[in-house]
Parts: C-alpha cells; structure tokens; sequence
C-alpha cells in the first residue's frame, strides 16, 4: 500500500507535516481529516510514485565499507536505547556524505509511514543486498534488534577486508605483467628498427630470432590498429559469451578447478558461506532462506548451482551435511563441522568459531598466490627478454665480425 506525504493545519491553527498509508489519495485526505486536520497538500512518496509508474528512481548509493559504517552507527545508537526512528534521525544528523543523507532520508520516510526497516531497505534498492535486507529483516522479527545489526557490520566489514586482500594481493602482479608490455613495444617499437638499420644495409643474413621479432615488428607496425579493433570485438564478445548463464557456469567450473587460482576461489567462497550462514542462522533466519540469501553472495555460478541443490534437498527433509558433501566443492573439514552442528543443535555456533578457521585459510591461499604468481611472471619476462636481448645481439656479433675481417 503507498504512503504520502501532507502538509495539514491542526485544530489549534498549527501546521502539521508527517506521512499516512493509503490505497489512494482522496483516503488518505479522508484518514487525515478523521484525524481533525485538514489537510493542505497530500503528495503520494518517491518510492510509490516510481512503483505506480512502473520503474524504479535511479538513487545515490554508497560503498561496502561505508554501508557497514552506517550499520554499525544505527546499531550503537539502538544499544544505547534509542527507538529506530530517533536513532535514523541521530545518524542522519551526523551523516556528512550527502549519498548517505539521501539514503537515510529516503529510509525515514518510509518508516515513518509505518513500512518496516527492512522493507524500506529493499524499496531503495542498492547498496542494500538480499544479505543486507535479510539480516535486517530478522534484526526486525526477533527483538535483538542492535545486536543482529552488530552483527551485520561485523560481516560487511568482514567481505571488505576480504575484498582489499584480494585486491592487494593481484595488484603486484599486474604492475609485473605491465612492465613486461611496456619493455616489449619500447625493445620492438623504439630499439630494434634503429639497431637493424646499419645490419640490413650490410646484407647479413640475420640469425632466426631476428627474423622472427622483425616479422613481429613488421605486422604490429602495419595491422596495429585491425590488431586494437580486434582486441575490442575480443573483449565484447566475451562479455556476451559470459553473460549468458550456461557459459559463465562452464567458465566458473573451469576457474574453480585450477591448480592456485581455483584454490583461492573456492577458499574464499567457503569462508563468506562459512560467516554468512552462520551469521544468518543466529539472527534466525531459517536455513533454507539462509541459504537462498547465501547463494546470492558466493559470486561463483558453479558453487551457487551447488547451493541450489543443496537447498532442493534440505527442502526435502534431508540434512544439509550430505548435500555439501555430494556437491563435491566443499572442504570436507566443513562438511563435519554442519554434520556436528546439525546434530548436536549448535549449527550457527559451530559455523561462527569455523568461520575465523577459513579465513585464515583464505590468508594462506592468498600467499599461496602472491609467491607463485609473481615468480611466474618473472619467469615469462626473463625468457621474453632473453629473446629480445639475443634477436638485437647476435646481428650486432655478426657485423662485428664482418668488419673484422
């Protein structure tokens, strides 16, 4: 049912503005005059004008970490023992980045009208995730209102922290495989024209690696711009490719089946279902909308089709041990912990006290991954070089030595 927004005058003469719920506007004005106002303007909400129009406002968002932030100032204010509403308007007040006012005015209103929190959450749409909305959603149900939205920040910050580590850990490497691009063009661009030039004038006969980087040189030198065309209709076409779910989930299968880079995918997935779920099954979400908010967060299709299935199962009556375990992707120390959990009843707790045991798997892979990736790239940059280096010196060597004799 739509809200709207009114301006009315009171018995008393006094101005009055708030929000009332109503299938319509002319029962909004008759709620208001029931209320002995009389109303001067009755304009329906943002949010419900854009529904009846049948499309959603584009609205400011906010990052991750900025979304935590907010989460766990709406949390203290509420541990202190300030109602929902005062504690938005306190937050609101404090809120400096004109995107997080937009957000908090847009969620005030709402409550106000008499929309739960996490209704009004999943109407403004992002950076409010399945994950987020739930969450709030049993922060609402259950009464542990502040400690539930502790929670939430706890793994918001959590998926950020995860998330720099990640970033940080390929940002190396790329700089590496940078450098290499830059020294080839600079060596064939720059160098090998400007070195050949006295050789060719010579009519040595140039050794095999010459020839093959001249013949490199030649084609970048003429086709480079169908070569640039090409790499662009590459990239599009493999974004289409991927956007289509039967390919992504072949291209997801295959990531997660390599030898390090696979490791790290799948590490990282386990520890963000590991938290999530346990996080989730504490605030007393059920497991099967648990696992449904869970699927959205793994970011891999092959796990997510994974936990489809899983949760086809445990709908079934089945528990959710077995399942992760027949998936096949999932770590059997994992597979224990929910088969303990599940049958002693402490599911959420014994995923929680796991959860730091993943991360600090996550941690290892990481390192895993930044010692070998790097080497790798050295490795290909020494050989690249190498080659280069002996196509430029051997013809200098061998018109050395035709001068001497």
């Amino acid at each position: 049912m739509p809200s709207f927004r009114y301006q009315a005058l009171a018995a008393d003469g006094a101005m009055q503005n708030g929000s009332i719920v109503a299938p319509d506007r002319v029962t909004a004005m008759r709620l208001i005059q029931q209320k002995g106002e009389t109303p001067l303007d009755v304009v329906m909400s943002e949010a419900d004008a854009a529904a009846a129009a049948g499309g959603r406002v584009a609205r400011p968002t906010i990052s991750r970490s900025e979304l935590a932030d907010l989460v766990r100032e709406l949390a203290t204010a509420l541990e202190a023992g300030l109602p929902l509403m005062q504690a938005l308007k306190t937050v609101r007040r404090q809120a400096a980045h004109r995107n997080m006012q937009a957000i908090l005015d847009f969620i005030i209103e709402r409550v106000e009208a008499g929309v739960p929190f996490h209704t009004a959450a999943k109407e403004y749409g992002p950076p409010f995730d399945d994950m987020t909305t739930g969450m709030l959603r049993a922060a609402d149900a259950s009464g542990r209102t502040s400690e539930i939205m502790h929670q939430l920040a706890d793994l918001l910050e959590r998926s950020v922290e995860l998330r720099r580590e990640v970033v940080g850990a390929v940002v190396y490497p790329l700089m590496i495989a940078g450098l290499i691009a830059v020294s080839v063009v600079v060596l064939i661009g720059f160098v090998l024209p400007r070195v050949m030039k006295p050789i060719l004038q010579a009519n040595l006969e140039l050794p095999l690696p010459t020839v093959i980087l001249m013949s490199i040189s030649d084609f970048v030198a003429s086709w480079w711009l169908v070569m640039l065309a090409a790499i662009l209709l590459a990239v599009v076409g493999w974004r289409n490719w991927l956007a289509k779910p039967d390919n992504r989930l072949r291209f997801d299968t295959f990531l997660i089946g390599l030898p390090v880079v696979g490791r790290l995918v799948r590490d990282i997935a386990v520890a963000r279902f590991t938290r999530t779920l346990g996080t989730l099954v504490s605030a007393g979400i059920p497991i099967l909308s648990a696992l449904r908010i869970v699927r959205d967060t793994l970011g891999n299709q092959a796990l997510m089709q994974a936990i489809d299935q899983v949760s086809d199962k445990v709908s079934t009556g089945q528990s959710l041990a077995d399942p992760l375990e027949r998936s096949g992707h999932f770590p059997p120390l994992l597979v224990q912990i929910v088969n303990i959990g599940e049958r002693s009843g402490r599911l959420e707790q014994m995923l929680l006290h796991a959860a730091g045991s993943f991360d600090r798997q996550v941690n290892n892979s990481l390192k895993l991954f930044t010692r070998i990736l790097p080497t790798i790239l050295l490795v290909v940059m020494a050989l690249i070089a190498s080659f280069v280096l002996a196509a430029i010196l051997l013809p200098i060597i061998e018109l050395q030595k035709a001068a001497g004799a």
